[in-house]
């Protein structure tokens, strides 16, 4: 499995559970399964967090995390506008298209391959929620995309601080 991270996964991670600064393990173990390749942010959700002056700006800016965690895929145009006709409407104005962000691309990546991908995000379903105003879950519900949270994609992925130890 190909887990697709979402920015909002390194972004509330850093600033909520797991600081560079406090837990650097947790941040040694992403580039560790990163260039193992069972971890990935596509280039659309990366550059989300990548300019930040903050410590995970600097962070995703050193080289080798480039190297580690980035996708190294083109979205495909084609499934991007299925992501968004299908799973937001087809009828979307340009404001609703413009507060989708990044987040169509990042179901695009994982529909191009859906049995053996899955996104990881932040976000909780809101199933009442139309239009743009969608959660990631509900959209890759739609689409019959695997998706799990940040937590459940840590269980899965057994992440420990002592996973050099494991």
């Amino acid at each position: 499995m190909l887990y697709l991270l979402d920015a909002n996964v390194f972004i509330d991670a850093n600033r909520d559970f797991y600081p560079l600064s406090r837990v650097p393990e947790f941040w040694d173990w992403l580039l560790h399964h990163g260039e193992l390749g069972e971890i990935k942010v596509p280039l659309e959700c990366y550059e989300e967090f990548k300019d930040g002056p903050d410590d995970l700006g600097l962070w995703a800016r050193e080289p080798e995390v480039k190297a580690a965690i980035l996708l190294g895929e083109e979205a495909d145009v084609a499934l991007v506008s299925r992501v968004v006709d299908i799973g937001y409407a087809p009828d979307l104005t340009d404001d609703e298209i413009e507060k989708l962000g990044r987040d169509p691309f990042l179901v695009a990546y994982a529909l191009a391959d859906p049995d053996s991908r899955c996104v990881v995000t932040t976000e909780h379903s809101k199933p009442k929620r139309q239009r743009a105003n969608r959660h990631l879950p509900d959209v890759c519900g739609t689409l019959c995309v695997q998706y799990c949270d940040a937590f459940e994609f840590l269980r899965r992925m057994n992440f420990r601080t002592d996973w050099r130890k494991a």
